[in-house]
Order: structure tokens, then sequence, then C-alpha cells
């Protein structure tokens, strides 16, 4: 664990180190650090805003190996993948981990409450979630869960995909560069971490101060 965070906090060190040593494999390690993190709802501490930031700072420097064109068209489509797979494995599976009351992360009660999240704010949801480290990863899981029709799941899939991909690189192919940036890089993904933190703590809490829904 002490492993992974430090790679998080010094994510130009490493990118650099690995971009010099794979060439253009570098574009594989990326595609799977981003499909995994939104694909895969074991994985939900994979570094992606951070790691977009980085990806768009290193694509910004003179010599790079990655071409951001590039890079951003594969890492859309590795995140449109991921959220599809997991759509489709909380729609096939998720109602079984449901049955039963003692799962401390999944439990009936969260489903409920989900369900009820969706129904509020639609399928902007899924928009949103993209910019929300972990609840990006469980998001489309639970829209599975909730049946929402693939069409329009898949409509907002790809458009917060791109949001996401693009946003992040651009921010950090135009600013990544800048001296101060780069003096004070480990606070830059520091700011970024909290402040994609925020809103998930913020639901959070609005959640916990919900009235509990009656079991069945």
């Amino acid at each position: 664990m002490s492993k992974l965070i430090d790679i998080i906090l010094h994510l130009d060190r490493y990118l650099n180190g690995w971009a010099a040593d794979m060439g253009s494999w570098m574009y594989v390690l990326l595609i799977a650090v981003v499909f995994a993190e939104t694909g895969l709802v074991v994985t939900p501490f994979l570094p992606g805003d951070s790691l977009l930031f980085a990806v768009g700072a290193l694509a910004a420097t003179d010599g790079s190996p990655i071409d951001v064109w590039l890079i951003g068209v594969a890492l859309i489509a590795a995140a449109i993948a991921g959220d599809a797979v997991n759509y489709a494995i909380g729609r096939r599976l998720g109602p079984r981990v449901f049955t039963s009351q003692t799962s401390k992360l999944l439990n009936k009660q969260h489903l409920l409450r989900a369900q009820g999240f969706y129904a509020r704010h639609g399928g902007k949801t899924i928009i949103l979630a993209r910019f929300i480290p972990i609840i990006r990863t469980f998001a489309p899981f639970v829209a599975g869960i909730g049946q929402m029709g693939y069409t329009r799941f898949a409509t907002y899939n790809v458009a917060g995909a791109v949001a996401w991909v693009t946003s992040f690189l651009v921010l950090g192919y135009q600013f990544g560069g800048l001296p101060f940036v780069k003096k004070n890089f480990t606070y830059v993904i520091f700011a970024i971490i909290i402040v994609s933190v925020i809103p998930a703590v913020v639901e959070f809490v609005r959640a916990r101060r919900e009235p509990r829904m009656p079991s069945d």
C-alpha cells in the first residue's frame, strides 16, 4: 500500500521512468489502469484523476513518447468499455449480492438508496460520477443492478467518459509543464485528490442524514 501511495503522489517521476523503459507499451499500461478503475468494483483505489493529469503533463514535454491525441482516444475507449463491463456485471450478478443483509459494503439498503438517487438525479448520475473517485467505480455497477436501460446508460457513459478524460488530459497538458506545477507536483496531486473527494464526502453526509428505509 505504501508503494501505491508513493506512485500516486509522484506520478510524474514514475510515468517518466515507465515511458523510458516501456516505450509504446506505456499505452497498454495506461489503458489497463483506466479500464480496471472503471470496470472492476474491486479496484476503486486506482488513481484515475491524477493519472490523467500526469499523462497530459507528460505528453506536453519535449520528446515525450506519448501522443496526447492518441492516448486521449485510447483512454476514452477504455473508460467507456470499463463502465460497460461494470454495468453488465451489475445487471447480471448484482441482485444476488443483496440477498444477504449481512453485507457491510453492499446490501439491500444501499441498493434502495442507489435506486432512489438515480430516480432523483437521472442519467446525469453516470456523468457526474466520473469525477468522483470510488463513486465512479460503483456507479455503473449500481446502474446495472437498478436495471437502467442500456441505450440510456450508454449515452451517458460515452458523454461522461469523453468529459472526464478530456478535461483532465487538457488540464495536465496545459498546466503540467509550468515551472510552479513541476516544482510542486506532489501538492498538485494532493489538491486534485482532495477536490475530487469533496463531492463524495458531501453525498455520504447527506445519505447519513436521510432516514433509513424500512427493510422487508
